[in-house]
């Protein structure tokens, strides 16, 4: 729980009180690869908290290829937004891709945590605005730059995962064929 904690501080100041009422709100789980935590289809009831292990989520289009939209690393968090913030069904698969501890945080507990911890609402406002930035920065990345160009960036970005991810989850990410991939990863390698 340590740290969801750090996570926390990194944007608001809790008293020891408030971090104990707010650990009362949560649930740790620990789930196998391969685990798919939501489908499409389904309302995303949790928001995930990443503490070992690596998640991601995507979608599967028309032709059952899959998009990758987002990796969650320890200290990251991951929901299908949409879904969770309507409580409508979402198009989003959530899937563990290696062994994961995770801290759920349910809706309902959520909205409660705001009334009874105010601080927690600025701290989740401040993630949803990152997150805003980072996918509108995404969006861009994807209309804007090359394939290299934003393999570059998801290298930095997740620097730690880089050799963790399957080619193919990658490729995916930043919006190119498995194949398409390998070739542009053979050619940077002659570089």
């Amino acid at each position: 729980m340590n740290l969801l904690l750090e996570n926390i501080a990194k944007h608001v100041s809790l008293t020891t009180e408030e971090q104990e009422r707010v650990l009362t709100f949560t649930e740790t789980r620990h789930y196998k690869a391969k685990t798919l935590l939501l489908k499409e289809g389904e309302i995303c009831t949790h928001s995930y908290f990443v503490t070992k292990g690596i998640l991601r989520s995507y979608n599967i289009d028309e032709n059952g290829v899959e998009h990758v939209v987002s990796f969650a690393c320890p200290g990251w968090w991951i929901a299908d937004m949409y879904s969770f913030l309507s409580q409508r069904p979402g198009q989003l698969y959530i899937e563990v891709n290696e062994e994961a501890e995770v801290i759920l945080l349910s809706k309902e507990n959520r909205d409660i945590l705001f009334t009874e911890v105010p601080k927690m609402e600025r701290f989740f406002r401040i993630l949803i605005e990152n997150s805003l930035v980072a996918n509108q920065q995404r969006l861009i990345d994807n209309l804007s730059f090359t394939a290299e160009a934003r393999y570059d960036k998801f290298t930095k970005k997740y620097a730690e995962l880089v050799h963790c991810l399957p080619q193919k989850q990658i490729a995916s990410y930043i919006g190119v064929t498995p194949e398409f991939f390998s070739k542009m990863k053979a050619r940077l390698l002659k570089k």
